[in-house]
């Protein structure tokens, strides 16, 4: 008999902290990319300051997810890796489980909307996952994978709203902050807030005096809407090309962190995001996708005043079908 859903499900557990950040920086150490800082006379021009880009487009699977899902795989128990992970993803922590449990030598199954990117679906089932779409504008994927993970006895790993996934989406902001520690601003792409209450557990660490912005499309800003109200707020799945970031609202464990030490949460258009993906490619020689194009996109058009400030920007991924990017860059 497979375990219960309660069993078979990761605990949602304590907030993290910061020391639970640390100690993922040390189970990603020789397993997840130490990615590059880069600079941008450009954009210290566009942005009035000094920018700093923390190239998550190059790390694993390529994207930032990579941290969160080894270190949250990382530590299950050996029942746990034998029965195998389930995860629900519209692309990026989907092929970062995948990869994942495939270096930890344990089943995965993936449950993806039918519209996810090509690209981020193909590489998911060559990673040895197997893949379970559904319709995402009809159905519930969470309850999907609550009944499949209950059927099989998985545990689930969701997207987000996890304390070792929170803490292994941190070390991103850590590895910036420890090579960049006078940071100004830190401007993060928000979808369900896992990267951005990672960052905002390292910032509070490293750099208290960094003011921290997280960036939505303008056509998903359940974010902002939460933080302003003081509560989750949930919204219709967002129609908006940072598939990344088509979150319906923040989890229970990132809201209360992003709650309590956000500086602002701005949006961005997509336009605005193609814009970026156009700079990227043409003065960085650099592959981003729409969400990972939103902290440019913020601090370009967020009404944050930049001016004279030490800026990075977190690109969360590279993950991107060639023919929609060719698009993207023709329009």
């Amino acid at each position: 008999m497979p375990p219960s859903a309660s069993a078979a499900t990761a605990p949602a557990g304590t907030p993290p902290t910061f020391a639970d950040v640390q100690d993922a920086a040390q189970r990603l150490a020789g397993n997840a990319h130490r990615t590059p800082v880069l600079r941008s006379v450009s954009a210290d021009d566009m942005l009035g300051g000094r920018v700093y880009f923390k190239c998550e487009n190059l790390q694993r699977t390529g994207s930032f997810k990579f941290r969160g899902a080894y270190n949250a795989l990382s530590r299950l128990s050996d029942a746990q890796r034998k029965a195998g992970v389930l995860a629900f993803s519209a692309g990026n922590h989907a092929q970062a489980v995948a990869l994942s449990a495939r270096l930890l030598d344990m089943p995965a199954v993936i449950v993806m909307p039918e519209d996810a990117p090509v690209s981020k679906m193909a590489a998911t089932r060559a990673y040895g996952a197997q893949v379970v779409t559904y319709n995402r504008y009809t159905e519930d994927r969470e309850a999907i994978s609550r009944r499949i993970a209950q059927e099989r006895g998985l545990t689930l790993i969701p997207p987000f709203d996890h304390p070792h996934v929170i803490a292994g989406q941190g070390t991103a902001a850590l590895e910036l902050l420890q090579e960049v520690p006078d940071l100004d601003l830190l401007f993060v792409c928000v979808g369900g807030g896992g990267l951005l209450a990672g960052s905002l557990l390292a910032a509070q660490a490293l750099a208290p005096h960094c003011r921290v912005v997280g960036v939505e499309p303008a056509a998903g800003n359940d974010g902002q809407q939460s933080v302003r109200a003081g509560h989750i707020v949930r919204i219709p799945t967002p129609h908006t090309i940072a598939d990344g970031a088509q979150t319906q609202a923040l989890g229970e464990l990132t809201f209360p962190i992003i709650r309590a030490h956000v500086h602002d949460m701005v949006t961005a258009t997509d336009e605005q995001l193609m814009q970026g993906l156009r700079f990227f490619a043409e003065r960085k020689k650099i592959v981003v996708e729409p969400t990972g194009a939103l902290a440019l996109a913020g601090a370009l058009h967020g009404g944050v005043s930049t001016r004279g400030q030490r800026v990075g920007l977190i690109i969360s991924g590279g993950n991107v079908d060639l023919a929609r990017y060719a698009r993207f860059l023709a329009d």
